[in-house]
């Protein structure tokens, strides 16, 4: 059975990565500024994976499928109704970013980075909006 106690957290914890990107970070000067890269991607990082966990455990407890890669927790959803196929192609797209800043494959882009903290935090909004929305349904 699905936690919606848990959900809920991780949901809100995700709002409050949002609202401190949007608040406290300075995305002009990433590029030029470590501490400001490393608070961005770090507080993507654990926005994005707190939005995986939230994948998982839906898509574990209703037995949704078995994903072999992060971003499939994302399609799986989208297949059972979770999320539209174009909030599913941004959020596979950030489990991505969320790899990249994690495992170290590559540095991340920090024009990226910008780019997400001034045209793309409505997406994990999107992301909250769609979750609540099934879980009331």
């Amino acid at each position: 059975m699905t936690d919606i106690e848990l959900l809920e957290k991780k949901l809100a914890f995700i709002e409050t990565c949002v609202r401190e990107l949007r608040e406290l970070s300075q995305p002009e000067h990433i590029e030029t500024d470590i501490r400001e890269e490393r608070f961005v991607a770090h507080t993507l990082q654990i926005a994005i994976q707190a939005a995986l966990d939230i994948a998982s455990h839906i898509v574990s407890d209703e037995r949704l499928g078995e994903p072999r890669a992060n971003r499939e927790l994302f399609d799986l959803l989208q297949r059972n109704h979770w999320l539209s196929p174009e909030l599913t192609g941004t959020m596979g797209k950030m489990a991505g970013f969320r790899n990249i800043v994690v495992h170290g494959y590559q540095s991340a882009d920090p024009r990226i980075m910008r780019d997400i903290v001034e045209n793309r935090l409505d997406d994990l909004l999107a992301f909250i909006t769609a979750i609540k929305t099934r879980l009331q349904a």
